[in-house]
């Protein structure tokens, strides 16, 4: 009984319930909305007017969050956000973006004595008609600037014709020197060619191509020397079978003198350890016999090497030192590492040289020519594969600072399955002219290929590419473990932003 009467305390008085029914009575004005209608004109369903408008009503809530939450909705930049953009910004300590978003090109303006520079055989005329398409519609359709083709071979009749009808601009083909092509007079050639079978062996990425090592040597020591390069300050590589994704409004040669620049890259990765086993060994050995202190360049690719933890001692290691002599391998001289140098280590970071803008009289300089014959005398280029792109690089690092150094963030590139594409920055793009290829001669083609830019990829908080369209086919190469972009932000002032 006791718990009958507890429970009939608890239920609500009638007064209590007309309050109830008072606070949930409709107000005069929204009373329509109790309404019911007919679904259908014969239908003798009927549901209120309030129900029937609140299905409409959720589902316009609905698709306006999902359009804000959007990465990519202009709507979301309105909004506060609790994460990071997506996008990064680098300190402007030592360098900054050139252009951030388009500009109109300047196509009258003064030009600096600058040239496009591409070596190539051959074999290779579909892959320059290729990257010279990028090249012409992103960038030198407005401004212009000579190309050089270089070649160990002769280029034929065909080859010249060719990317002469791809281009408005002057052409020039040269040969290379046989003494720039190979190996020294002073190499012994069969032991330069048994070291690079053995590396063929070894499975080394290039290592047993012959003409891959004199191709990394000639960009090391030798293109600047020549004649057809003699009269020009700056040059820019231009590799066969690349592509650019984005528009460069503006004259990079100009804003390089500009701020004083020496040498610009778009991407940084790691090298393949065994390519380049003691490289950073006479590196690091030039730097110290010329006393060269470093800049802060070098930091991006010199790393401490970790200090070994002292070994527990082992059983016995009271004993008398007589009975200790005793002990196999007891006294052997400790391993020495076989890349490391005075403490610091490589850690495989370099500028990708197959895309460089920089000025020739930094590889025309004493201090790079000795650097070179340094490294070109230990006989590194045969009997190991050493790159051009780390040679470049590590060379800057002992000869340079961060500030001479600038990163073309705003270039979208691509060489084989490595890319860099920027954002495109926001309120920052400007109306594109249609460009029809004159040297195309499939009209429909033509069009086509033109219209496939006219839609570039959306803006991002912080970006700063001008109308870039990005493959999607691949991650960015920021994206992935090969990058060196730390250890580049890192020399050049830290981030700017979460």
């Amino acid at each position: 009984m006791g718990l009958v009467r507890q429970l009939y305390q608890r239920l609500p008085s009638r007064k209590k319930l007309d309050e109830i029914s008072q606070y949930h009575r409709i107000s005069p004005r929204l009373a329509f909305l109790r309404r019911r209608i007919r679904l259908k004109g014969s239908s003798t369903v009927t549901m209120p007017l309030g129900v029937i408008l609140l299905f409409p009503i959720t589902v316009l809530l609905l698709i306006f969050f999902l359009f804000l939450r959007h990465p990519d909705s202009p709507g979301r930049k309105l909004m506060p956000s609790g994460s990071p953009p997506s996008v990064r910004k680098i300190s402007e300590k030592y360098d900054r973006v050139f252009a951030t978003g388009c500009l109109e090109p300047q196509a009258d303006a003064p030009r600096e004595n600058a040239v496009i520079v591409v070596l190539a055989r051959n074999k290779e005329l579909p892959g320059v008609l290729s990257s010279m398409r990028y090249m012409e519609r992103h960038f030198n359709r407005w401004f212009k600037y000579p190309y050089v083709f270089l070649n160990d071979g002769v280029f034929n009749a065909t080859f010249k014709e060719s990317v002469r009808n791809y281009t408005n601009s002057t052409v020039e083909f040269g040969q290379i020197d046989p003494s720039h092509w190979g190996f020294p007079e002073w190499a012994d050639p069969e032991e330069a060619q048994e070291a690079i079978a053995k590396q063929g062996d070894a499975a080394i990425m290039y290592g047993g191509m012959a003409s891959y090592h004199h191709m990394c040597r000639f960009y090391s020591g030798f293109f600047y020397k020549h004649e057809l390069l003699a009269k020009y300050e700056w040059y820019w590589r231009l590799e066969p079978d690349i592509k650019f994704f984005c528009d460069m409004t503006y004259d990079p040669f100009v804003h390089m003198k500009r701020n004083n620049k020496t040498y610009g890259f778009t991407i940084a990765v790691k090298e393949l350890r065994e390519t380049v086993p003691n490289l950073f060994r006479y590196s690091s050995a030039y730097k110290r016999n010329n006393n060269i202190t470093s800049q802060g360049l070098w930091e991006m690719f010199a790393e401490p090497k970790p200090a070994k933890k002292e070994e527990e001692k082992q059983p016995g290691e009271n004993l008398p030192e007589d009975v200790l002599k005793l002990e196999p391998g007891r006294g052997k001289i400790p391993e020495v590492d076989p890349t490391a140098m005075e403490g610091e280590d490589y850690n495989m970071c370099h500028f990708w040289s197959n895309f460089e803008i920089a000025r020739l009289d930094f590889f025309r300089s004493k201090a790079y020519e000795d650097f070179f014959q340094m490294l070109d005398k230990s006989g590194g280029f045969w009997s190991e594969r050493w790159g051009d792109a780390p040679v470049h690089s590590i060379a800057a690092g002992v000869l340079l600072g961060p500030g001479d150094i600038h990163y073309f963030r705003d270039v979208g590139y691509r060489h084989t399955t490595i890319q860099h594409c920027p954002a495109n920055a926001p309120a920052k793009q400007l109306p594109r002219i249609k460009w029809i290829e004159p040297y195309i001669t499939d009209e429909k083609k033509a069009k086509e290929d033109d219209e496939y830019w006219e839609n570039w990829d959306s803006e991002k908080e912080n970006g700063v590419g001008c109308r870039c369209k990005c493959d999607t086919d691949i991650v960015d190469i920021e994206g992935k473990k090969g990058s060196c972009l730390s250890e580049w932000v890192k020399v050049a002032g830290g981030w700017a932003s979460p």
